[in-house]
């Protein structure tokens, strides 16, 4: 059966999807959606019109958790990522809800939304969300996370997984967004996002989302002030 992928490139949670499915080696295509104006037909596949959705033959599913945690039941021989216990399972969904409802509302839906949506929907940025976002609320969620990791390399098991996944995809849109970790606060989290980004499956998914990057920067350098 085929694999159809719904969403936009830049969506953490597309992202997600999309790593899962080249990390365990399976062939989709992707169907560009925009989020902020979804096609009526796309209600069909999700009636909350949130992006992604996924079609594999008669089947459709909607949420980024849903679709990954599907693929893993479908193809779980191939590159598991969601645990081989109870409770590597448990953690993993622990950390990937961490990352999409407590890091994606700073690092994506403000500094990522006002460094680069607003401006290129000629809106301003507000800055001191930014700036609290990144001052005072991102830290203790840093903070927790270096200390999942421990001497690790991954986040459960010390084996890459959907936990690593969805941290490092939050963080690709706070990069996006003009904004790093600081490596010398948070140490082990910015060797494994650094780690993640040396990963095949992500520097393809970045090759292409650095074009769009691009092409938004241009757009918004061309805007009258």
């Amino acid at each position: 059966m085929s694999l159809t992928l719904y969403g936009a490139a830049l969506s953490p949670f597309v992202r997600k999807v999309r790593l899962c499915l080249a990390e365990k080696g399976l062939d989709y295509q992707l169907e560009n959606v925009d989020p902020f104006n979804p096609p009526d037909w796309y209600a069909d596949l999700n009636p909350l019109r949130r992006i992604p959705a996924l079609r594999d033959g008669d089947v459709t599913l909607a949420d980024s958790s849903v679709i990954c945690h599907y693929l893993e039941d479908r193809d779980p021989q191939a590159t598991p990522l969601c645990g081989g216990s109870a409770l590597a399972r448990a953690r993993i969904s622990w950390l990937e809800k961490y990352a999409d409802y407590e890091v994606a509302p700073l690092a994506t839906f403000t500094v990522f939304r006002n460094r680069v949506l607003k401006p290129l929907m000629g809106k301003p940025c507000d800055e001191s969300a930014v700036e609290g976002a990144l001052q005072e609320r991102l830290p203790q969620h840093f903070d927790y996370l270096e200390g999942c990791l421990g001497d690790a390399g991954y986040f459960v098991d010390d084996r890459f997984s959907l936990a690593d996944i969805a941290v490092a995809c939050q963080l690709v849109n706070m990069r996006h967004g003009g904004e790093s970790l600081d490596a010398g606060r948070w140490p082990r989290l910015a060797a494994h996002f650094e780690r993640m980004l040396q990963r095949p499956a992500l520097q393809a998914v970045l090759e292409g989302e650095g074009r769009i990057i691009d092409k938004i920067r241009a757009r918004i350098a061309q805007a009258p002030a």
